[in-house]
């Protein structure tokens, strides 16, 4: 078992202070805001990231915070009997740290974006764990496909670091990578896990998550203090309509993620990501991430609630999909009772925006490309003849976006190569003309339109040229 480093008796002596400290500026706001949100009920672990959010945020958005790649910030797992936590029963808990979209349209492409990314930074990952300056810590771990998630083993009772550090920068997910982009923004969320009777981190104990952009090296720094300076240009009426930036940033309470219930200490699962397919389920909280599906083609919705599905089963169903605010008032609820609710009755319990979400996805419903294009790709005077059935075989590409990075998606899929290897999409006109394809030109394709597919290489660029004739 590997142990980081031993926590020094005048740690523990000074703990109260240390807690104090990190969260001072904004621990009795926070507390009085979930307090009012979950009443009674307090959160038995809390998590504080040693850095500064941006002063230019609305009040009603989430708070944002600027990261330096691969800068290694810490993340305080705070004593929960100093602030009169409840108990947690095991001995050691386990905590995993991911770097996951905050974006919802990004989440569906994750799996893509993931690899596209180990293609262009071969070895690389997306978050590290900096063993030397971490403390408290035990077991910690990574796997190789894994490359946005951390994970590790602490002791609740007392207070422990994890110093992390994220590789990739927000701009390297942007659909063109020139300058004056603005980049995407991720979330770090940390999921924790208690024992069950069998002794395996299977039983859900927190959840919480904050909402961060990662810049090249000082570049955080350089926002950070451009943010500051606008805001101190503006009116106080006007000032009064942004949060006030702290020193440190408190995690907040979210979902837990889409495989947190599934997740054993000897797990080897990948991270959940979501897979295009031509026929894909839909999911519309802002905040969450898709189910991980199974494989790359998926021939459409699965997992369905049945009616057949005990308590548990519901329960369980409602985690993974993300609705655990409403576990509770669901408890006693069969797969069969759920399904009876009608969309009216789902709204009024929950809200219209959970309430239409979850109505869709208890009946399991798809959400239905915006266009359908047939394609086939040109036959080489090498290739034998591919005519079964008297005539070329057509393909079918199903855009849920009218845009040239959806129709570059799924010609990748179709032909196994990776959306940055295409550099260029032209459409050959009848005078034989190459136009280049703009997100402009595919709204304008008409449904069922067809198109001979060719493929070229490029010697320079290692890359490909896509044409639609």
């Amino acid at each position: 078992m590997l142990f980081c480093h031993s926590q020094p008796e005048s740690h523990h002596q000074h703990s109260t202070s240390y807690i104090r400290e990190a969260l001072a500026p904004f621990l009795k706001s926070e507390e009085a805001r979930l307090m009012a949100e979950c009443g009674a009920k307090r959160s038995p672990v809390q998590y504080v990231l040693c850095a500064a959010t941006s002063p230019a945020v609305k009040q009603q958005e989430d708070s944002l915070t600027y990261l330096n790649q691969g800068q290694s910030y810490e993340i305080r797992m705070l004593n929960r009997k100093l602030v009169e936590y409840t108990d947690i029963s095991s001995k050691y808990v386990k905590s995993i740290v991911r770097v996951v979209f905050h974006d919802r349209r990004l989440q569906y492409m994750e799996h893509q974006e993931l690899e596209g990314w180990r293609w262009n930074r071969p070895g690389d990952r997306i978050l590290d764990i900096d063993l030397p300056l971490s403390v408290g810590i035990l077991e910690p771990r990574t796997h190789p496909l894994h490359l946005n998630t951390i994970e590790f083993l602490w002791d609740p009772v007392k207070n422990a670091s994890v110093f992390i550090q994220v590789n990739c920068i927000s701009t390297e997910f942007t659909p063109r990578k020139h300058g004056g982009e603005k980049g995407v923004p991720f979330r770090i969320q940390l999921d924790t896990f208690s024992t069950n009777e069998h002794g395996e981190y299977l039983e859900h104990v927190h959840s919480s998550g904050c909402q961060v952009k990662v810049f090249k090296p000082k570049g955080a720094d350089r926002k950070l203090k451009t943010d500051r300076e606008k805001i101190a240009k503006k009116v106080p009426q006007d000032r009064e309509k942004y949060q006030l930036s702290h020193e440190n940033t408190l995690l907040k309470e979210c979902s837990p993620w889409p495989d947190a219930l599934n997740h054993s200490s000897s797990s080897s699962t990948p991270s959940p990501v979501y897979h295009s397919s031509p026929t894909f389920c839909g999911f519309t909280d802002g905040n969450c991430s898709p189910n991980q599906q199974g494989e790359l083609l998926v021939p459409g919705c699965s997992d369905h609630l049945l009616p057949s599905s005990s308590p548990q089963d519901t329960q369980q169903w409602l985690h993974r999909y993300r609705f655990s605010p409403f576990s509770r008032l669901f408890y006693s609820f069969s797969g069969a009772d759920l399904l009876r609710m009608s969309r009216e009755d789902l709204i009024q319990i929950c809200g219209p925006a959970d309430g239409i979400r979850l109505f869709n996805t208890v009946k399991g419903r798809c959400i239905q490309p915006r266009l359908t294009i047939y394609v086939c790709q040109q036959q080489t005077s090498h290739q034998p003849a591919n005519k079964p059935c008297g005539g070329d075989i057509y393909q079918a590409l199903y855009l849920e976006e009218l845009t040239l990075l959806d129709l570059s998606e799924k010609i990748s899929m179709l032909y196994s190569i990776t959306p940055q290897q295409i550099t260029h999409i032209y459409r050959q006109k009848p005078s034989r003309i190459h136009v280049l394809v703009s997100d402009e030109m595919v709204q304008n394709f008409r449904e069922e339109t067809s198109f001979i597919l060719s493929i070229i290489r490029d010697e320079y660029t290692d890359g490909y040229h896509v044409v639609l004739k």
